[in-house]
């Protein structure tokens, strides 16, 4: 990347700030001066990557996986992601072949942690129209992860704008022991301790985040977890309210509830493979102002097309101000269509299941989508299946039009198919 000014963050987990240092000692070896941000969220090192006018960014963090994996998510200049066919592959290359010399140039580290969250904290803030929040009580739940600090800035500034928002806080300062766990809100077992304080605070609805907060999971008023496909669809229709020929983009898994509301408003739905190099080039290639992916990775135009776990709640709240609860908007896009979730298979051969799946419904399908994995049309059902790409096991979504009796019952035909 012939890079000469890097942005360096970090999370929260124990072995992140000695990683970063070796990082950072890394770069500098190799001519490049090291802008650090210190303790802070991907998206934050996304934004300075950017906002500096730097060659490349990268945070050191394990996400939401156990507590003594660690690694790095990178980024190009203007945060553009490195492709995994090229980009990851040949720094690979690199490092196998470990052939490096230090470099004559030698740049120290500076420390930019202030001035990049008073620039990031002033961006997301102006994602929301104050004028337009009404008093709410909101639980947000940080797992003990990165996204604590980063909250209370983002609070502390909506406070000086005059936001009439209380927040109710759990889990809030961070501690990479992960006392709580890992905080992975899309598991169901980590949903119980969110949905429980929501309830008891009696908010107006809860965030939940993952460690390093690139990902926000929302719960309704009642502690009703909302499932990623409908939330996609909520942003979608928060921005379409105020550009409505705006494109969307989404991924290719539960599509119809999405592209109905994008329809609706006088959208345009754009749908690409999930993963976000995929969400980022479709976005850049359309100009689209928001892609949001059912496993709760949000990205916005405005935000250097780059998913953000922070911008999504804020969204929320502006649109439970003009249109009441969540429970309610969600409930009616949940009966016009009823969808599964994602159910995961363990199989032995995932190739020769989907393949037998594939023949055993493609004689009565309307349309056949390989675009990311094998999307089947029946009609008033869809469903997607795709092949997870470390482990050997196929995850399946299906969705119907107003009918949750019918994903049932197809959820039950294609796990026959699946199992053989």
């Amino acid at each position: 990347m012939n890079a000469k000014t890097v942005v360096l963050g970090r999370d929260v987990r124990a072995s992140s700030e000695a990683l970063a240092n070796c990082v950072a000692q890394g770069l500098i070896d190799q001519g490049c001066q090291v802008l650090d941000l210190g303790l802070s969220g991907t998206e934050e090192v996304y934004f300075a990557t950017t906002h500096f006018g730097a060659d490349g960014g990268i945070c050191v963090t394990a996400s939401h996986n156990p507590i003594d994996y660690n690694g790095m998510k990178m980024v190009r200049a203007d945060s553009a992601p490195l492709e995994a066919a090229s980009g990851l592959a040949h720094i690979k290359d690199l490092a196998e072949a470990n052939t490096f010399e230090k470099s004559v140039t030698l740049y120290n580290i500076r420390d930019v942690a202030e001035e990049a969250r008073a620039a990031y904290v002033e961006r997301i803030c102006q994602f929301v129209d104050i004028s337009a929040l009404k008093p709410l009580t909101i639980l947000v739940n940080a797992g003990q992860g990165t996204a604590g600090p980063t909250f209370d800035a983002i609070a502390e500034r909506l406070a000086e704008l005059g936001a009439p928002l209380v927040f109710e806080r759990l889990f809030h300062e961070p501690d990479g022991t992960f006392p709580q766990g890992i905080p992975t809100p899309l598991l169901p077992e980590n949903r119980p301790a969110t949905a429980n304080a929501v309830r008891a605070s009696c908010a107006d609805f809860g965030v939940a985040w993952d460690g390093d907060f690139d990902r926000c999971f929302f719960f309704e008023h009642t502690g009703a977890f909302i499932d990623g496909e409908y939330v996609v669809g909520l942003l979608a229709e928060a921005f379409l309210a105020k550009d409505p020929s705006a494109t969307i983009i989404h991924d290719p898994r539960i599509i119809w509830n999405t592209q109905d509301l994008v329809a609706k408003a006088g959208g345009r739905a754009v749908q690409t493979r999930t993963g976000h190099a995929f969400i980022k080039k479709a976005m850049r290639d359309e100009n689209a102002v928001y892609g949001g992916e059912m496993s709760a990775h949000h990205y916005f135009r405005d935000f250097v097309y780059c998913g953000s776990g922070m911008i999504p709640w804020l969204l929320a709240a502006e649109l439970v101000s003009r249109n009441g609860p969540l429970a309610e908007l969600v409930a009616h896009r949940k009966a016009a269509f009823p969808s599964s979730g994602e159910i995961n298979f363990t199989l032995d051969d995932t190739k020769a299941a989907i393949a037998r799946v594939r023949a055993g419904f493609e004689p009565e399908a309307i349309s056949i989508d390989e675009m990311d994995g094998l999307g089947v049309n029946m009609g008033e059902w869809r469903f997607n299946l795709r092949s997870s790409n470390t482990e050997p096991v196929v995850r399946l979504n299906a969705e119907a039009r107003g009918d949750a009796e019918l994903v049932e019952q197809g959820v039950e035909r294609v796990k026959q198919a699946l199992l053989g």
